[in-house]
């Protein structure tokens, strides 16, 4: 009998985590599970040293190099109609598949559920990290998800589970200049698949200084922009120019990519005094004021800081314009 779902796991040195990374699966309260290990050609013992008497444990060598060829690889040996992604270093709460597939079940319009995270490290976790593991937590219904995709990557990466028709359909990951599982799901959404998360924390995901997020630039800030950029430009926009909210850093590097991407922006908005009237990238630099006008193109607001997101979405609503419609955050 095929079991119903498949759990695939790439892993180069997986280190002194690995163990309680395939622990977790494998302590599952719904064990109708295989667990798919794919070695992406470790240098180390991690692997070796696995207790492999679980016949639901399975490893393959990696039939190229790195993370996507890794998933791929697992995914082509997959049996199971429900695909779980997990990562070497992360734990599983023991109810996570059985909580993600009745999600699933439950809700049959949505083709990828996720799962809200507890980040955790052995330095402990404040400031930034904590306000997006907030984030992330609050961000769990599909139109919620569709909203606020371009932010940041909504669905943590190694607690999603897949029907495994809506991934084939996406081909697994690609090989892009950017994060691979952020583009997986800037695909989905631009297919028009429904992605939403359970209310439950199911995934311990550690930070710590090893992680590839730190080392490879795929990984950058820079190249999550550029993402967002392509996909804006090219799926979500249509034929709409924009007007960028915020004339600094970000903002620049926002409009420089969406222009290169083919897209029209048409100035920025900003809140500083000395700004407003002069000119970015040769483009007028408008007050906050200029968003309350009627027929506006699409303004992408291209500021982070702490509280700014619930102020301008404040100041919105107050003039009638609604986020996703009028307006989407792309930081």
């Amino acid at each position: 009998m095929s079991p119903l779902v498949s759990v695939v796991i790439p892993v180069r040195d997986g280190g002194a985590y690995l163990e309680s990374a395939v622990q977790s699966m494998l302590g599952q309260t719904h064990a109708e599970l295989e667990l798919i290990l794919v070695d992406d050609h470790s240098s180390d013992a991690a692997i070796e040293m696995l207790d492999r008497s679980d016949p639901r444990l399975y490893i393959q060598v990696n039939k190229g190099h790195g993370v996507v060829d890794a998933f791929n690889t697992g995914l082509s040996l997959c049996k199971g109609d429900y695909i779980a992604r997990m990562d070497s270093d992360d734990i599983s709460l023991p109810h996570r598949i059985a909580s993600q597939l009745d999600y699933l079940i439950q809700n049959p319009n949505v083709d990828i559920a996720g799962c809200c995270v507890e980040i955790f490290s052995e330095a402990g976790i404040q400031g930034g990290f904590k306000r997006y593991e907030t984030w992330l937590n609050s961000v769990r219904t599909p139109a919620e998800i569709h909203r606020q995709i371009f932010i940041e990557s909504p669905m943590p990466n190694p607690g999603s589970m897949f029907r495994r028709r809506a991934l084939e359909c996406l081909h697994g990951y690609r090989e892009m200049q950017w994060a691979e599982d952020y583009d997986l799901y800037l695909r989905a959404d631009a297919a028009g698949m429904q992605m939403g998360k359970p209310e439950q924390v199911l995934l311990r995901w550690r930070e710590h200084d090893a992680r590839i997020t730190h080392s490879d630039e795929t990984y950058s800030r820079e190249n999550f922009q550029r993402a967002k950029a392509n996909f804006l430009v090219h799926q979500r926009l249509g034929n709409r120019s924009v007007i960028i909210w915020g004339a600094g850093p970000t903002g620049r590097l926002t409009h420089d990519l969406i222009v290169d991407e083919g897209g029209v922006v048409e100035g920025f908005i900003e809140v500083h005094p000395r700004r407003i009237g002069g000119k970015k990238r040769d483009l007028p630099v408008w007050p906050v004021e200029k968003a309350s006008e009627p027929g506006l193109s699409m303004v992408l607001v291209a500021v982070g800081a702490a509280g700014a997101r619930e102020e301008i979405s404040a100041f919105m609503l107050e003039h009638d314009k609604h986020e996703g419609q009028d307006y989407l955050f792309v930081a």
